[in-house]
C-alpha cells in the first residue's frame, strides 16, 4: 500500500541546513525512514523550499514510514504545525479514471541522450578516453551522454513529448478575452495548460572530495487529462525521468480548481 507523506523542516537548524543543500544527504535521510533495512521497494520524494522559514518534504513509499527522525533532527518537534502527514495513496490511485482532469505538479530532471556532449564534463571525458582506449573501440560506439536541457522551451517540450506515453495529455489552457479597449496584435491561439514555475541548477558530491554532480531541474504546475488510466498511475508510483533518488520524477495530482487552477497537498 503505498502512502504520501509531508515532512516540515526548519531551515533555521543545522541539520535541516545540511540536508536541504544535499539531495544526496537528503534522499539518505528519506530512506531512514523506512523499517526495512536495507530499502529495496521504490521511493520518491520532491522538496518544495519555497519560503525561508519552512521547507517541506514530498515522499512517497510502498510501505508507511515514520518521520519521528527528521522532525527531532531538523523539525519542529512537539509544535503544532509541525508533524509530518502521512496519507495512504490508494484512494487517489482509484480516482484516476478515462477523460478525467486534475491539477498537476511535477519537478523533473529534463534531459536529452546524445552521441558525444559538445562541452564534456571531467567524468564524460574520463568515459570518451576509456572507450577510445579499448581494443574494440572502433567497432563500438560510446554509451549516449545524458545532457540537460537549458531552456525553458526545451524542459516544456520535454514534457509535452512524454506525457501521452504516461497516460496524459495536456490540453490547451483557456483564453481570457482582453481587456475594453485593448485589441490583440493577431488572434489569440491557446497554449498547452502547464507552467514553468522555477528552474534551478543544483550542485552537490555524494562524498567530501568526490566528483561534483549537476543536476538542471524544472518545476511544472498545470492541468492534464488522463488517456490511459494504467500508465498514469504508474508514473505516479515510479516516476518520471532520471534522477529520483536525488528528489526528482515525483509527480502529484490535486482536484481542477476553477479556471484551471489546482492546489496540490
Amino acid at each position: 500500500m503505498p502512502y504520501l507523506s509531508k515532512i516540515a523542516l526548519n531551515p533555521r537548524r543545522r541539520t535541516a541546513v545540511t540536508l536541504l543543500s544535499s539531495p544526496h544527504s537528503l534522499h539518505a535521510a528519506i530512506l531512514a525512514g523506512l523499517a526495512v533495512q536495507p530499502v529495496t521497494e521504490r521511493v520518491l520524494w520532491r522538496m518544495e523550499n519555497n519560503t525561508p522559514h519552512r521547507a517541506e518534504i514530498f515522499a512517497l513509499t510502498e510501505s508507511r514510514p515514520s518521520w519521528q527522525h527528521l522532525v527531532d533532527e531538523a523539525g519542529w518537534p512537539g509544535a503544532d504545525g509541525g508533524a509530518p502527514l502521512i496519507a495512504d495513496y490508494t484512494p487517489l490511485l482509484e480516482r484516476i479514471t478515462l477523460g478525467k482532469e486534475f491539477g498537476f505538479r511535477l519537478t523533473a530532471n529534463p534531459v536529452q541522450t546524445v552521441p558525444r556532449p559538445t562541452k564534456p564534463s571531467e567524468q564524460q571525458e574520463a568515459r570518451l578516453k576509456a572507450h577510445a582506449d579499448r581494443p574494440d573501440a572502433t567497432d563500438r560506439r560510446p554509451r549516449g551522454f545524458r545532457v540537460a536541457h537549458r531552456t525553458a522551451a526545451q524542459q516544456l517540450n520535454w514534457l509535452l513529448a512524454r506525457a501521452e506515453r504516461h497516460g496524459f495529455t495536456i490540453p490547451d489552457a483557456s483564453l481570457d478575452t482582453p481587456a475594453p479597449g485593448i485589441e490583440a496584435d493577431g488572434p489569440l491561439t491557446p497554449g498547452p495548460a502547464v507552467t514553468l514555475v522555477s528552474r534551478d541548477i543544483l550542485r552537490f558530491t555524494k562524498h567530501r572530495g568526490g566528483p561534483r554532480i549537476t543536476l538542471s531541474t524544472a518545476t511544472y504546475e498545470g492541468r492534464l487529462k488522463v488517456t490511459d488510466p494504467d500508465s498514469l498511475r504508474a508514473a505516479l508510483l515510479t516516476g518520471i525521468g532520471p534522477a529520483k533518488g536525488y528528489g526528482q520524477g515525483l509527480l502529484t495530482l490535486a482536484p481542477v480548481r476553477a479556471k484551471a487552477e489546482a492546489t496540490h497537498a
